[in-house]
């Protein structure tokens, strides 16, 4: 018994030790957390820009026609013809439509019958005038005569002036019966059909003519930007441009032609009118557009991608990459955002790198890895469907 009792023991006391020696060696291959590489996040990261910066008030306003006149017809009648289509562009004196002339015809014909006879009965007095006058220098007739006939000849050629008269307001009339453009744009809808009769009463008239080259488009800005506005007027023209409702598209440039004379109290808002030469005509009256007013440009203004900007308790600030790799953050003061660029004041140095996308996941300090060309449309790809998913 005593030798198996030793043999136990000395089994026993090399297990121990193997476990002792595999515990140590574990031990020893297994790294402390602080040699743990970290891991560096990538981004998107971009230079800031040094450019000329064009500075923008923004303002949503309405297009307004310059004249926008109904086409009424001066004289009651049958419309026979009809010389235009509907939303078709005309110039002034184009002939729209026509209206039954010959009533109109007979009454200059007979104008001008009548002005004819008492223009004859005149001359008739004239040449008994003249027998006259003569004859009563001579003592053959009485003084009486003389200016009875004078009288007869004055009357005659009032009533020949007063024909005259008719027959203008005739001739007037009788051009009444051609409507035409009285101004160059574009027609809308037709109010009368051809074999109606048209009457000077008729509440819509025959068709609405506006002109829309030029056109014009009234828009409102907060009147805390009036003294700035009115600035930079005294320095010259200001430009323009209309963008369409979703911000995108650019319809067209003009220049601002005023401010209105008053403010509006409601709002706290001036209205300004601009002008545009709408030659593609993409404004249109009624239309609500985007417009921006150039103000001025910076030179040499600093911008950014409007995503790099982040929001925390003390205002706007961006992450910075700095050369070994790590960020930072870095408080800006942001001047304006256009056109998914934000335009900064401070806080900033061209050429600087800053991220872009992926700022959910960094700390002041973290080690970034810059994606570029495929590597970072594959992660903002990416990044959109993250979005997308709830």
């Amino acid at each position: 018994m005593r030798p198996r009792l030793i043999q136990s023991a000395v089994l026993l006391t090399c297990v121990i030790a193997a476990a002792v020696v595999t515990i140590q060696f574990r031990t020893a291959a297994t790294p402390s957390p602080a040699a743990v590489a970290p891991t560096a996040v990538p981004v998107i990261a971009e230079k800031v820009q040094q450019h000329d910066v064009p500075t923008y008030l923004r303002g949503l306003g309405t297009v307004v026609a310059y004249n926008n006149v109904v086409v009424r017809s001066q004289i009651t009648g049958q419309l026979v013809s009809v010389a235009f289509t509907q939303g078709q562009p005309v110039h002034k004196g184009d002939v729209l439509a026509e209206i039954d002339p010959r009533p109109y015809q007979a009454q200059l014909d007979q104008a001008v019958a009548n002005r004819d006879r008492d223009q004859a009965q005149a001359e008739n007095a004239q040449a008994n005038l003249d027998r006259y006058v003569p004859l009563a220098a001579k003592g053959y007739a009485t003084t009486q005569l003389v200016d009875t006939q004078k009288a007869q000849l004055a009357q005659l050629r009032a009533t020949v002036k007063y024909d005259e008269a008719v027959i203008a307001q005739a001739r007037t009339n009788l051009s009444y019966t051609q409507l035409t453009a009285p101004i160059d744009g574009v027609t809308g809808i037709r109010q009368v059909d051809e074999g109606n009769i048209i009457h000077p009463t008729d509440t819509n008239g025959l068709v609405y003519v506006t002109q829309i080259q030029p056109i014009s488009l009234i828009f409102s800005l907060p009147q805390t930007d009036l003294a700035r506005i009115q600035q930079q007027m005294a320095q010259g023209s200001l430009t323009v441009l209309a963008y369409s409702q979703d911000d995108k598209a650019e319809l067209d440039r003009g220049t601002l032609d005023l401010i209105d004379n008053q403010i509006v109290q409601t709002t706290g808002t001036i209205r300004l009118r601009a002008s545009f030469p709408n030659a593609k005509r993409q404004l249109w009256p009624g239309e609500l557009v985007n417009a921006r007013l150039l103000v001025e440009t910076r030179h040499d203004g600093l911008t950014i991608a409007a995503s790099a900007l982040q929001q925390g308790p003390d205002g706007s600030f961006v992450w910075v990459v700095k050369p070994d790799a790590t960020v930072d953050v870095r408080p800006v003061a942001v001047a304006q955002i256009s056109d998914d660029q934000a335009l900064i004041d401070s806080g900033l140095e061209p050429g600087e790198m800053v991220v872009a996308q992926g700022q959910y996941r960094l700390q002041p300090g973290a080690l970034v890895r810059v994606l570029q060309a495929a590597a970072a449309q594959q992660a903002d790809l990416q990044s959109a469907v993250e979005q997308a998913i709830p």
